[in-house]
């Protein structure tokens, strides 16, 4: 079974600076993540541009994980999909066991937890349906808004991704309806103002009362709603379906007792400014980590990577110097830095 330096749990912004950073550091790495592909929650907004990281001009989300994914990747580090962790013990050879759902074991020195804002899933309308319709035209999230052009679209919610939906799809959808459930939205005020005064139809007081497929029950055609205050019910026909009302946020190994984690507000991991949790050996870096100070920031992010990665180089090698050396002078880019001089003929 292969020992790791760093076993982090957690593929997206902060997990994926922590393995280039301690390539940086010579340290050998494991990237272990729930979902089937590197890039974290980017995912849910990969066509949103991305403004607040440093030296970077605005950026899709989509462009970013490119980047992130590929620099993550310099050193080679081994990388794990699909799979969930559910718990992590520090064995008397001084190794941690991190188990996943499955029940394999990775064996490591150390520990980072990247996990971010956690396990979720979207919130699914409370109506019976064919989850087939999930595969056809019923979406929880918008990944390419030109497969929405010139479509009658539906959205549900009345949050910030509705919102920010419904505004984005104005304009390249044909038709933009907006179904929320209240009359007050809790997306950003002026996202919201945005949207009333755009060309778009809200129906504010109205719930879905049901879908209706095309006789082949292969995808929805239109739905069925009702006015709670006037007990009117509409049909609306549709091309598109979007539900955005919110995620349900599944307890992760972190919350388990027994390992002795500090949480603040029953999630997140009180920690030091050098990402150290109260379990010796485990770093907590990015959205999940907490302290007096803390920026959540992607930019945030990778200086928690940084000194984490810092903290386990001095653990796992008492001589070694507290910090990397800067890239521009770093032995391990010498070969990489000769590779790309001769790509371009320097």
């Amino acid at each position: 079974m292969t020992i790791r330096d760093i076993t982090i749990i957690g593929g997206g912004p902060a997990g994926l600076y922590a393995a280039f950073y301690a390539g940086m550091r010579d340290l050998s790495v494991r990237i272990i993540d729930t979902q089937n592909l590197l890039g974290g929650k980017v995912h849910f907004y990969p066509e949103k541009y991305i403004w607040d990281i440093g030296a970077l001009p605005a950026l899709t989300g989509a462009k970013l994980i490119e980047q992130m994914v590929k620099q993550g990747l310099t050193f080679d580090p081994e990388v794990v999909l699909n799979t969930k962790i559910i718990s992590f013990e520090k064995r008397e050879d001084q190794l941690f066991e991190v188990r996943s759902h499955a029940g394999e074991v990775y064996l490591s020195k150390q520990v980072i937890v990247a996990t971010g804002g956690g396990l979720f899933s979207p919130k699914r309308l409370p109506l019976q349906y064919d989850k087939q319709f999930e595969e056809t035209n019923l979406h929880h999230n918008v990944y390419r808004v030109n497969d929405f052009k010139d479509k009658k679209v539906v959205i549900v919610g009345g949050g910030n991704s509705a919102v920010d939906w419904a505004n984005d799809l104005l304009g390249i959808a044909g038709e933009v309806h907006l179904i929320h459930r209240s009359a007050s939205f809790k997306a950003h005020e002026y996202h919201t103002r945005m949207l009333l005064e755009s060309d778009a139809s809200i129906h504010t007081h109205t719930i879905v009362k049901e879908l209706i497929p095309d006789e082949q029950n292969q995808k929805l055609t239109a739905i069925r709603i009702r006015n709670s205050q006037s007990a009117e019910d509409t049909t609306i026909e549709l091309d598109e379906l979007i539900v955005n009302i919110g995620f349900d946020h599944e307890l992760n190994f972190h919350h388990d007792p027994a390992l002795k984690f500090r949480l603040k507000d029953d999630y997140y991991i009180e920690g030091s400014v050098k990402a150290q949790t109260a379990v010796e050996g485990v770093y907590a870096i990015g959205d999940i980590l907490d302290f007096d100070g803390k920026v959540r920031l992607i930019a945030g992010a990778y200086s928690d990577a940084a000194n984490a990665v810092n903290q386990i180089k001095m653990n796992v090698e008492p001589s070694a110097d507290e910090k990397a050396q800067v890239s521009s002078h770093n032995e391990r880019f010498l070969e990489k830095n000769n590779e790309i001089k001769n790509r371009f003929d320097f």
